[in-house]
């Protein structure tokens, strides 16, 4: 019988850093997962039992539930890391919100039909699966706690957020927050709305559509009135600012509107065939 592979979990420092992480984990299994029949492609991993762990001769079920008890950041993410059952179970979509459009009767627990109505529901550090397809609208919707949402999709293209006509911004983050594979798109103001914590924005599309008022529009606008840069490497943990990777920005006057002592720190762009990717930091001086 072949043994589990086991990794040892991290111990980072802060909630913002292990939002870095956790994302990469959760759209894994959603890749792995048919909402059609609600069964798991994966195949079934119980009977893999070390001699060694009463605690792992435990059913898939009974395992699942102790886990739901556990705070998602850090303890259900450091959960996943302990071997490859753990990490299904501790990924399954039970355990994590959920935001479908599509759901039209009451749905069942953790299932959302707005991000809206997830973010509100949410509580600090949870996880937002935000599923593929469609258009979400998203107008003016402020995050006060440390959340993480991500796209459900392949590709970022997959998940759009919409931020219509006449709203300042599709999101507004007041907390240490991260964003993955989503596309966020504004007509007219900014996709996203900085005002305090660390903002992580990874392998995103932040598009302002083309019109004669371009020069009004911005695809981030940082206006954290935080204190200055913390000595590193407390600043990418606790210090307020906005850290992208691996992102398309498009449209709009500048990518980056900032205020105050906010400035573009660490620059470096990659020139593909199709888009430009763009990894920078937003700090205070």
């Amino acid at each position: 019988m072949a043994e589990e592979e086991f990794v040892k979990p991290s111990s980072p420092s802060s909630l913002s850093v292990e939002l870095m992480e956790t994302p990469e984990m959760v759209k894994s299994y959603s890749r792995n997962y048919d909402n059609n029949n609600g069964k798991h492609k994966w195949r079934k991993l119980a009977h893999q039992v070390t001699q060694h762990s009463l605690f792992n001769a435990l059913d898939d079920g009974c395992l699942m539930h102790i886990f739901s008890f556990l705070s998602p950041i850090p303890d259900r993410y450091n959960t996943a890391l302990v071997c490859h059952r753990w990490c299904f179970l501790a990924c399954h979509p039970r355990l994590w919100l959920r935001v479908d459009r599509t759901i039209k009767d009451p749905p069942e627990p953790g299932v959302f039909p707005s991000i809206e109505a997830a973010i509100t529901a949410a509580k600090p550090g949870e996880i937002i699966l935000i599923a593929a397809g469609g258009v979400h609208i998203t107008s003016n919707v402020p995050i006060r706690k440390p959340l993480c949402l991500v796209g459900g999709g392949e590709l970022p293209e997959e998940t759009t957020l919409l931020c219509s006509r006449g709203s300042d911004s599709a999101l507004e983050f007041f907390s240490a927050c991260k964003i993955t594979n989503l596309t966020v798109k504004a007509e007219l103001g900014c996709c996203l709305l900085h005002r305090s914590g660390r903002l992580f924005i990874d392998t995103c599309v932040l598009q302002c559509e083309t019109n004669p008022l371009d020069y009004l529009s911005c695809p981030i606008v940082c206006m954290s009135s935080g204190p200055k840069k913390l000595p590193s490497p407390l600043s990418k943990a606790l210090g307020d600012g906005v850290t992208v990777s691996r992102s398309r920005i498009e449209g709009g006057a500048k990518a980056v509107l900032t205020s105050g002592t906010l400035v573009l720190q660490n620059v470096r762009v990659i020139y593909g065939r199709s888009s430009v990717l763009f990894w920078f930091e937003v700090e205070h001086q």
